[in-house]
């Protein structure tokens, strides 16, 4: 299309808070927005729609979206037929709806979870409406496939193989949010992955809040760690992730599939949450410490050289001294390259939040800061064993920080900068690390 009807296309602005999910949910809506005529804008100002994209896991994520929010009230006063849009885990909470109704009357469209596809039928009748128009929907029914995708690269792609989550981790709102969980028929996945290798696509990330237990919902039973095998065979494709994976649910199968299939990253991403297993028990994790650490042991066994990464809890309801003790003691024993920590935050409508004793803030940030001590150091030293190395990197940007050198990522998921240019990006390349450091890797390009 031209530069004049370029100008004369309405424009776009996604905000997006959250997990990967969100993320290639607000992926798939720049798809859907852009088949219909919209082109994107980074900057809600030229935008004639704002869309937010909200996570209700995190307090400090939903407090941001009411801010935002507050702040457009200004830009739709001087831009009245712009349109707001508010979607995501926050909108699945009748509660929270009932907030925006009454103190957020300038947004014009409030969807959910399950009905993204409606998007257009959304936007068109709030052009014709002077009210908020809200179509939340509590469960998406089948799963709706052939949605169009907007990605953020084109050599590397999330791609959902299942939705929703049947776990009920008792401080966890995504079951409430997401729905119950439904596997997407691997003859499905597998054509959306062979388009995308057509497309020049090297990496694939497959998503799901539990992918261990994909398969469960199928008539025709296919277990994660079969369909990885299939996956493994399409051509093009060079890299497979994925993310998340329960331990409880990690099986043999799976830790073999990873050790055989050659073009699966040697990285996995394993909540642990919490080392005390009365801990673990109130959060209803279903596992305990010491089935986390043979897990642990399985995989290392298996696979040598294996990143392990996860996810860490601080201040559950009830954590004693001598539980958080247990915690760093898994830390240690593990050894994880990294680890995404929190501190315990109530999320009304979990049972977590009805919980007696609940720790003091000042106890939680102390914990805290002695996990991030215990962690750090690890992190480093496993990094400084790579110095002097050649990794494979996978080249994704031009450096934020540096615009000389260009940002990728290891097999094993490790960020490296390294001097470069543009012409670099989306493609595999030999890097030698000369300066390991605790969060990233800086190295040298190797011809």
């Amino acid at each position: 299309m031209d530069k004049v009807s370029n100008l004369q296309r309405k424009k776009y602005y996604i905000e997006t808070w959250g997990c990967q999910m969100n993320e290639h949910d607000s992926e798939k809506m720049a798809g859907i927005l852009e088949n219909i005529g919209y082109i994107e804008t980074s900057t809600p100002k030229e935008a004639d729609l704002i869309i937010f994209n909200t996570c209700l896991v995190r307090e400090n994520a939903e407090l941001k979206v009411y801010g935002n929010l507050g702040h457009l009230k200004t830009l739709k006063n001087k831009k009245p037929d712009m349109l707001i849009a508010v979607c995501g885990c926050m909108m699945q909470k009748k509660e929270i709806r009932d907030l925006i109704k009454e103190k957020y009357n300038h947004v014009d469209i409030v969807f959910g979870t399950h009905n993204i596809h409606k998007l257009p039928e959304l936007i068109a009748n709030a052009r014709q409406s002077s009210g908020m128009i809200i179509d939340v929907w509590e469960d998406s029914g089948d799963i709706i496939e052939g949605l169009p995708a907007k990605r953020k690269y084109g050599f590397k792609a999330f791609v959902n193989v299942m939705h929703g989550c049947n776990n009920f981790c008792t401080y966890c709102i995504v079951p409430y949010t997401r729905g119950r969980e439904k596997s997407r028929l691997p003859e499905d996945i597998l054509k959306e992955i062979n388009e995308l290798a057509a497309q020049g696509c090297k990496e694939v990330t497959l998503l799901g809040q539990n992918v261990n237990s994909y398969g469960k919902t199928l008539d025709k039973k296919v277990s994660f760690a079969q369909l990885l095998r299939m996956v493994n065979e399409v051509e093009g494709i060079e890299r497979i992730r994925f993310t998340t994976s329960h331990p409880k649910d990690l099986s043999d199968e799976l830790i073999l599939a990873i050790k055989e299939c050659d073009k699966i990253c040697e990285h996995i991403h394993l909540p642990f949450q919490a080392g005390s297993n009365k801990i673990l028990k109130a959060m209803n994790r279903k596992y305990t410490k010491e089935h986390y650490l043979n897990l642990i042991e399985k995989i290392k066994k298996a696979i040598p050289g294996i990143a392990i990464t996860t996810d860490i809890i601080v201040g559950f309801p009830g954590e004693t001294e001598e539980d958080f003790e247990e915690t760093l003691d898994v830390v240690k024993k593990v050894r994880f390259d990294s680890a995404f920590t929190f501190l315990y935050s109530i999320r009304k409508g979990t049972p977590a939040a009805k919980m007696e004793n609940q720790v003091p803030d000042d106890i939680k940030h102390k914990r805290f800061q002695r996990l991030l001590d215990t962690i750090y150091p690890i992190s480093l030293e496993i990094n400084q064993e790579l110095k002097d190395k050649v990794v494979e990197v996978l080249v994704e940007e031009i450096s934020k920080t540096d615009k000389t050198k260009v940002t990728g990522r290891t097999r094993t998921n490790k960020v490296v900068h390294f001097p470069g240019d543009k012409t670099l990006i989306g493609k595999l390349v030999k890097v030698k690390i000369t300066n390991p450091k605790t969060w990233t890797l800086e190295g040298e390009l190797i011809n």
